[in-house]
């Protein structure tokens, strides 16, 4: 009787972590195919536990999707990491937003993750910024370098690139790769040889995170 006592902390231990693992996986299989708007109800249910077994580890929807993604953000952040390291500017911009978008073209979750800015929700805001940072260092960098346009800010690149990567999953189901094709169209009106004028100011970059929010709000569920 003693024996089996003394077991039962670690019986509990491994039969924790057994239903934290369960949690994560059908968290990442739902947001993946469904996006971050899954109900929480549903993802215990895929793991086979019950809701209180899913607040007690996860206690709000940020904190699981903080875990579901720490590995996307890592990798996001390498991205950024080795284009800032790049000599050449607008190869890096190529290089940089081409793995951005096969992450988010295979993944609606990471998709919502890139493209919505949520303040509740760290990983979100966080990739945001950083993506915008990294952005704007290459953006300077291709205008120095003289492969950039020189009257086009950050702004004018993100703001653009985010309603792009909203519309991947329309895209992916046609074929797996034709965001190429309109990435490299989007890309190639920022160069230098595309001179025309453009007509009016841009929006300042304090007005992100508002736009991606009512871009959310416009194409999210019962829109």
């Amino acid at each position: 009787m003693a024996s089996s006592s003394a077991s039962t902390p670690g019986r509990l231990r491994r039969d924790a972590q057994r239903n934290r693992d369960l949690l994560l996986s059908a968290a990442r299989d739902m947001f993946s195919r469904h996006g971050l708007d899954v109900p929480l109800d549903q993802i215990a249910k895929e793991a086979g536990v019950g809701n209180a077994t899913l607040y007690r580890h996860f206690p709000t929807r940020e904190a699981l999707i903080g875990e579901v993604f720490a590995d996307a953000a890592a990798l996001i952040a390498d991205a950024g990491e080795e284009a800032l390291a790049a000599e050449d500017a607008w190869g890096a911009i190529e290089r940089y937003f081409g793995r951005i978008f096969e992450l988010v073209a295979a993944d609606r979750g990471i998709n919502d993750l890139v493209t919505q800015a949520i303040p509740a929700t760290p990983a979100m805001i966080g990739i945001s910024r950083r993506n915008a940072a990294t952005v704007g260092v290459l953006v300077a960098r291709a205008q120095e370098q003289g492969t950039m346009r020189p009257d086009v800010v950050t702004m004018d690149l993100l703001f653009m690139l985010g309603p792009l990567c909203r519309a991947l999953p329309a895209t992916t189901e046609l074929r797996a790769d034709l965001w190429r094709r309109y990435l490299a169209l989007l890309l190639d009106g920022f160069r230098t040889r595309a001179t025309h004028p453009l007509p009016v100011p841009p929006a300042g970059e304090e007005h992100l995170d508002k736009m991606f929010a009512d871009l959310w709000e416009t194409d999210g569920p019962g829109a």
